[in-house]
């Protein structure tokens, strides 16, 4: 580690992993729930237990991204960090903010928290994935705005790269959409309209610009390829990517009571949504080709290379299945959207978050990466999850289908609950899937305990590869 004040890194890493497993453990609970109905009722109701998973999964997500920065800007920058201090008060500021917040969703009714937090004062709650309380928006606001202002300052007075600055404008746009969560019109049609600026615009906008960083700086540091080549790619990937997304906003609303000219310009726009997700795993598997030096951090490697294929096959192919407005008709909010919604997430975001802290936790540990040892339990909670993301994915796809065809598009549609209770194996077998992704996480996490570290031996240089060279090297992950 180059920096000590990278550090503050770690204790961000520790709470997303933590919230990691919070928000696996409710989805198990809601997945048994969607089969046995009276599950953990009435401690836990299904909305509460579907509210504390989405809720977690984008804070130990955010958590991770702060993380993340914390840890990548001062090394693009060449400086210490601006104010470490900083980062740790908003660090607890941030945890105890969520802590409080999921608290408050399992002790107490939504309307009674609602009540208690002075909703009524400035209403903002009762959106899905923007169920949190003012007052926490409110703090959200506060950490974000310090955290921008440290790195910023950091950024300032060191080294100006291409993966510095698309991350700052990255975490500047996150900070700036979510500005739209305190907007919340009394008109439905218009309620969902800006809803979606913070909704869309994060996952299909302004974040990929932090994966497309966290991705370059990650490939940069174990393939020793030239900066200038990661940085041309990077350049194509997120111009794609907003021009894409931003525009694709539209696919959200073809029926709700938007004019008709969205029917065209969601489905143009989503269709070329998966075209930044396909170069970046063009991009990923070239570099790796490419690399000047084996890095021994192999799983780091492998967590990188696995994310920009599932994001593109999450994001961009399930994804595009269903965004034609002539599809979505059939099969807006089925089970389908599930699939695209779980696939794309672990694939996008979940993944780069564990690639990253793979790489980064040895190194601020002392260890230029993790033993044999931990590598391969590490590898196999990657393969672990990994399939089991991909058997829930196309369980729920197959489950979607069966939906739309019976519910939706026959000639004699049968009524949602009886669907339900057709399609109930589905959801069985989606359980099971989840409890496999659970076991591969606490793989990933036991990885991190075994003790032993990768020889400076093992991180021998690579012949670079030319034109001419007809034998590339190819990834050892």
């Amino acid at each position: 580690m180059k920096y000590q004040s990278q550090k503050v890194a770690m204790p961000y890493f520790v709470a997303a992993l933590a919230l990691f497993v919070v928000q696996i453990l409710f989805g198990l609970i809601i997945g048994a729930q969607y089969v046995i109905g009276d599950f953990l009722f009435p401690e836990i109701p299904f909305n509460i237990a579907r509210m504390v998973h989405t809720n977690t999964l984008i804070v130990w997500l955010l958590m991770g991204f702060m993380g993340a920065a914390y840890y990548l800007i001062p090394e693009e920058a060449e400086t210490e960090l601006h104010s470490p201090l900083l980062a740790i008060v908003t660090f607890w500021v941030f945890l105890v903010a969520a802590g409080l917040t999921i608290a408050g969703y399992l002790l107490l009714p939504y309307a009674r928290l609602a009540e208690l937090t002075g909703n009524q004062y400035w209403p903002t709650m009762g959106r899905e994935f923007l169920e949190q309380p003012t007052i926490t928006k409110i703090g959200i606001v506060v950490v974000v705005l310090a955290f921008l202002y440290n790195l910023g300052m950091t950024i300032l007075k060191g080294r100006k790269t291409v993966v510095g600055i698309v991350l700052m404008l990255g975490l500047i746009g996150l900070a700036v959409f979510f500005l739209f969560a305190f907007y919340n019109p009394v008109n439905l049609v218009k309620d969902k309209f800006w809803w979606w600026w913070t909704v869309h615009l994060w996952v299909e906008g302004v974040w990929e610009l932090i994966l497309g960083a966290m991705l370059a700086f990650i490939l940069i540091k174990t393939t020793g390829v030239d900066r200038e080549i990661v940085e041309k790619w990077l350049y194509v990937i997120i111009a794609l990517a907003l021009i894409t997304g931003i525009i694709g906003t539209g696919h959200h609303y073809y029926w709700i009571g938007t004019p008709t000219y969205w029917l065209w310009w969601g489905s143009i726009f989503s269709a070329l949504e998966p075209l930044p997700f396909f170069l970046m795993a063009v991009f990923a598997f070239q570099m790796i080709n490419k690399r000047r030096r084996n890095h021994p951090n192999k799983v780091a490697m492998l967590w990188a290379l696995g994310c920009a294929v599932m994001a593109f096959l999450g994001a961009g192919v399930w994804g595009f299945m269903h965004t034609l407005a002539p599809v979505n008709y059939y099969t807006h909010g089925s089970q389908i959207t599930a699939a695209h919604g779980h696939l794309a997430f672990y694939g996008a975001y979940v993944m780069i978050n564990l690639a990253i802290i793979s790489y980064a936790v040895p190194i601020m540990r002392g260890r230029e990466a993790n033993g044999a040892k931990a590598q391969r339990v590490e590898m196999w909670g990657f393969w672990l999850m990994a399939i089991g993301m991909i058997l829930i994915t196309l369980l729920l796809t197959a489950a979607g289908v069966l939906q739309v065809y019976l519910q939706r598009y026959t000639d004699a549609p049968m009524s949602f609950m009886v669907v339900q209770d057709k399609i109930a194996l589905f959801y069985w077998l989606r359980l099971y899937s989840g409890l496999m992704f659970f076991v591969g996480l606490l793989f990933y996490l036991y990885s991190f305990f075994i003790p032993g570290e990768t020889k400076a031996s093992d991180m021998e240089p690579v012949k670079r590869i030319s034109e001419a060279d007809s034998t590339p090297a190819t990834a050892n992950a």
